[in-house]
């Protein structure tokens, strides 16, 4: 488990670029340490020729070989980093290296021999046969070996400790923070699996704490907020379930407790008690349309068909819809809207937002009360505004008004609001409130115009 663990394979992958750049600058390093010396050995290649050069011009002017000639020849070859052998045509010495030094005034040859005492006691392989020609003719040859520099030599030696200590720190602190920087990219994500892992088996609380800007702080953020909606709708669907069982239960309650006083005789089986059956049943069904209607609305929050619409006449044909309302009542509708104004929405929705308004205003309203509705454009949006002068809507119930079965007085279900803020939303639009107890309620409606 642990080698398959994403820390693991984090930190294998860092640890694996750690050994290509440390391969790759020995390679480099291997590589130019050749071409220098390439480089060093074709400038002894040139000293080779430079020496042989004097050597044959010696041999022209003396017409052999002169040994004295040869031995200054051979000590200026060593201070260039030469050793060499001399022999003539019959392969006979000439004179060498050894023999130059030991021919040479004693001053003289220490400062040679200090001077060649820079390069590397190690010879650098076998002597090399260069051949000697004067005017086509071979009159000798001379066998070289190259001598290397004991600066390059110490130069070799440091670079491979300093290259031996390089690896040891550098390696020593690549896997330190590859451990620590694996970890901290990891952890993140292990309490993001855990938390995960949290909600699957119902636990909807867990966070995650949000480190940087990262990507990773990206995606923790999002997944408490991710969890924080889910939390959020689980408490709403636990109250949803427990309001609607409540609601349900209470006129199932009666219903049941009438029939079983009828079975029982102690109530009597008349038009009375079948009208308050009738009564329970039809509070049931309006429980169950409003349930209906706001799984409606969730739906066409999904499926919204905008279109461009003609906003008096939307608002003629709810006026129309609750004049008798409004006559029953002795309220009065009042719209305030011009004619050619048209508006972008889906009609069907925008009309139910509303009617339930409207519908709710009426409600409110007493005898002689008045409702408006006014709808404006301006700033990208369209505002629908619908006032009542009624009974008003306390501060302590304004923030509550939009949860679904939450109700301000008896006889409503608590839905018509909780529609109109899923149908709002779907518009991406958004919807205010402004109430005062005993003085009316004014509700805004803001929708997007943009086509």
């Amino acid at each position: 488990m642990f080698f398959r663990g994403l820390w693991f394979k984090f930190f294998v992958l860092l640890m694996s670029v750690v050994t290509i750049a440390l391969t790759s600058s020995f390679v480099i390093r291997h590589l130019m340490l050749q071409d220098f010396r390439q480089y060093e050995e074709g400038q002894l290649e040139d000293r080779v020729y430079w020496v042989m050069a004097d050597l044959e011009s010696s041999y022209e002017k003396n017409s052999a070989w002169s040994r004295q000639d040869a031995e200054g020849d051979a000590v200026l070859a060593l201070m260039m980093g030469l050793r060499v052998r001399l022999f003539d045509s019959h392969r006979v010495l000439v004179t060498d290296t050894d023999q130059a030094l030991e021919n040479l005034h004693p001053v003289i040859k220490k400062k040679v021999l200090a001077v060649s005492g820079m390069m590397t006691k190690r010879r650098s392989g076998r002597l090399l046969p260069y051949p000697l020609f004067l005017n086509g003719r071979e009159i000798g040859s001379l066998e070289v070996r190259f001598l290397r520099p004991e600066r390059e030599a110490v130069f070799v030696r440091r670079s491979d400790l300093f290259r031996l200590f390089s690896v040891i720190a550098l390696g020593g602190i690549a896997f330190v923070l590859s451990i620590l920087f694996s970890k901290r990219l990891t952890d993140p994500l292990e309490r993001l699996a855990a938390a995960a892992q949290g909600i699957i088996e119902g636990d909807l609380s867990g966070r995650v704490k949000v480190k940087g800007h990262d990507e990773v702080a990206r995606l923790s953020d999002t997944f408490n907020r991710v969890a924080k909606f889910l939390e959020t709708q689980e408490a709403l669907r636990k109250k949803l379930l427990g309001n609607i069982s409540h609601e349900i239960r209470t006129p199932l309650t009666a219903i049941r407790g009438e029939l079983a006083g009828m079975i029982d005789g102690l109530l009597p089986a008349d038009k009375q008690q079948f009208q308050s059956l009738y009564d329970e049943t039809c509070r049931l069904e309006n429980l169950l349309d409003g349930i209906e209607e706001l799984s409606r609305a969730q739906a066409g929050a999904v499926f919204l068909h905008r279109d461009t619409l003609n906003a008096w006449q939307m608002l003629e044909n709810v006026k129309n819809m609750f004049s008798g309302v409004c006559l029953d009542k002795g309220a009065s509708l009042e719209i305030h809207c011009s004619r050619d104004m048209d508006i972008y929405a889906d009609p069907e929705r925008l009309k139910q937002i509303i009617v339930n308004l409207v519908s709710n205003a009426l409600k409110a309203v007493e005898s002689g009360g008045k409702v408006s509705v006014q709808v404006s454009k301006g700033g990208g949006e369209a505002c629908v505004e619908v006032q009542d002068n009624g009974c008003g809507i306390g501060g302590e119930d304004l923030p509550f008004i939009f949860d679904r079965f939450y109700r301000t007085s008896e006889g409503g279900i608590g839905i018509g609001l909780a529609v109109v803020k899923e149908l709002v939303d779907a518009h991406e639009g958004r919807i205010e409130v402004k109430s005062e107890k005993g003085a009316g309620t004014l509700f805004k409606v803001f929708i997007p115009q943009g086509l």
